[in-house]
């Protein structure tokens, strides 16, 4: 072999190195790096609904109705029943907006929702139902709906702000903000609020609402404050046990596309080798529930629609981790609901 033939044998080797080793420098940087934002919910600021919930509310949710509501050809869109009222829906439902004036498929702009689950509020020897409070921008009659509420529950006040409390179980809170803008809060009284409102916003948390707040219906939840009375029910899979302390926090946003609502479940771990398994995990029950449906005895336990629901949940979600990430994905079509072009008909 002459000089000149090694000289082009070193470096085809050496190139071939070099590119070995920038294909493992993209791949290790494709690994560490976050997961792409959702298609249709790139990260901005939370809309200002939020702004107005308790800072450390272990779980919110947000919704653009009026967004929705533009759907007004869509089937998805009457499914929701958001495109008129429902000729099936309850008397007590009716005599409601008979006696308030208010019908959420027509008056209801957004709502921005925290939650404190009963499992994270009786540890800690605070509430011991579930405590529940919204925000909502719409058009309300406040006159008509304060009468409404008076019928059976009764007017309190906190300085100058008045507080109609409505019994049930559980009872029900609410106070005008302003013509436009009312607070409800259910389980408790809003007075009752004073100690949650003083925790602070977690900066994951911030983080997390952040990545899905460009969608019109998005939720965020911290699961890293869970009692240890929650994983009792992994004792005997300690794999899973393991699996389930590993997820920090869950993101959830979907977007509207066409008669069609893409939805996507972010579950955030805390290590890559974590969400790899979780990933893995999902597959793998994903595949078992095929195994499941493909039996008849089972699938006759079930209504055709059940049947058919399920088929396309297991055929259609699709699973990725990237670092300490993992998504789920589906696309909800209107034959997923159960809901036809004669249905959507109907509910015209």
């Amino acid at each position: 072999m002459t000089v000149s033939s090694k000289k082009r044998v070193w470096i085809v080797v050496a190139v071939g190195i070099l590119a070995a080793v920038a294909a493992g420098a993209i791949y290790v940087h494709h690994l560490r790096s976050p997961l792409p934002p959702i298609a249709g919910a790139s990260a901005s600021a939370p809309p200002d609904l939020m702004s107005l919930l308790p800072p450390g509310a272990p779980v919110v949710a947000y919704i653009d109705v009026a967004a929705l509501r533009r759907l007004q050809n869509s089937p998805l869109a009457a499914m929701l029943g958001l495109v008129g009222p429902d000729p099936k829906e309850d008397r007590d439902y009716r005599e409601f907006v008979a006696g308030t004036g208010f019908d959420y498929t027509r008056d209801l702009d957004r709502a921005a929702i925290a939650l404190w689950p009963t499992a994270l509020l009786t540890p800690h020897g605070g509430l011991g139902t579930n405590q529940a409070l919204a925000v909502a921008d719409g058009r309300f009659d406040q006159a008509q709906i304060e009468a409404y509420a008076l019928r059976t529950g009764k007017l309190t006040m906190r300085g100058t702000q008045k507080i109609y409390v409505v019994p049930g179980n559980p009872a029900t809170s609410f106070s005008f903000l302003s013509a436009t803008r009312i607070l409800l809060t259910t389980g408790e009284t809003l007075s009752i609020l004073a100690s949650v409102r003083s925790a602070k916003e977690n900066d994951a948390m911030r983080a997390r609402i952040k990545r899905v707040a460009g969608a019109p219906i998005f939720a965020a939840a911290r699961t890293d404050m869970l009692p240890p009375t929650f994983y009792d029910s992994f004792k005997n899979a300690p794999q899973l046990g393991t699996l389930a302390r590993s997820v920090r926090g869950l993101t959830l946003a979907g977007q509207p596309q066409g008669d069609r609502i893409d939805m996507a479940l972010d579950a955030e771990c805390d290590s890559l080798p974590h969400a790899a398994e979780l990933a893995t995990l999902i597959d793998t029950f994903r595949m078992f529930g095929a195994v499941v449906l493909s039996d008849p005895k089972t699938r006759g336990q079930m209504t055709k629609e059940q049947a058919a629901f399920l088929a396309t949940l297991e055929s259609q979600v699709k699973v990725r981790h990237q670092d300490h990430w993992v998504r789920m994905t589906l696309a909800v079509t209107p034959e997923m609901l159960g809901v036809t072009n004669s249905t959507h008909a109907e509910l015209r």
